[in-house]
């Protein structure tokens, strides 16, 4: 009896679109890779500055790395991806309905001590449970590796819908975790992308702890 394919093995289609299409400075990089690239980074200067319109990018974007790292076996890096795009849409009807959300200066917020403590809590406690379902469930070969920055990912995505200045040192931690992971994947325009949302995240956090300072002025 033929085994049954794999989530990956599904996608071979994609092949021609993750060809190498150019090399820069000895980094090879896909037609996906590119713009999903390109379409990311837009994404995060938009973050920056709390426009609205970095909502659909993240969509899409999103949408383009969930094909890439599920042809990848990154499975739990791909179905962060699904997660993305509906709490990016929830963030975008939220910012929508509300249109004091969509203003750069309004809401911006940071948690305290406690909050803090129990949100690196929940999402730590995320890792061992994502982890052994990748295991178990998938042909993942780095089952607790990809668990780690999703369930960081889980975790600043929400931080980041409800403004909190938080979302951006959650947001670091995955950054630096990823970019590892990518690499041991040869995703290496990836590994570039999540090297330039690390230092994005450094400004971030800096840009938005000083928004909340003037409001407390």
């Amino acid at each position: 009896m033929t085994a049954p394919l794999s989530l990956a093995d599904s996608l071979v289609w994609l092949d021609p679109w993750l060809a190498p299409w150019f090399t820069a400075w000895g980094v090879p990089a896909s037609r996906l890779e590119a713009l999903a690239f390109v379409l990311s980074l837009v994404m995060v200067g938009l973050n920056l500055r709390v426009h609205v319109g970095a909502w659909p990018l993240a969509i899409v974007s999103s949408a383009l790395y969930g094909l890439l790292f599920a042809r990848s076996r990154l499975y739990g890096e791909a179905s962060l991806q699904l997660v993305f795009i509906a709490l990016s849409a929830w963030g975008w009807w939220r910012w929508w309905r509300d249109p004091a959300q969509a203003d750069a200066d309004a809401g911006v917020r940071s948690l305290t001590a406690t909050q803090r403590r129990l949100a690196a809590a929940a999402g730590l406690a995320l890792w061992p449970v994502i982890g052994l379902v990748l295991q178990h469930a998938t042909d993942s070969d780095v089952a607790f590796a990809d668990a780690f920055p999703t369930a960081l990912s889980l975790l600043g995505q929400w931080l980041l819908a409800r403004k909190l200045v938080e979302n951006w040192p959650c947001w670091l931690v995955v950054n630096v975790a990823s970019m590892a992971l990518f690499a041991h994947k040869g995703l290496w325009l990836t590994v570039i992308l999540y090297g330039l949302f690390a230092m994005l995240s450094v400004f971030g956090w800096r840009a938005w702890h000083q928004r909340v300072r003037e409001a407390r002025a």
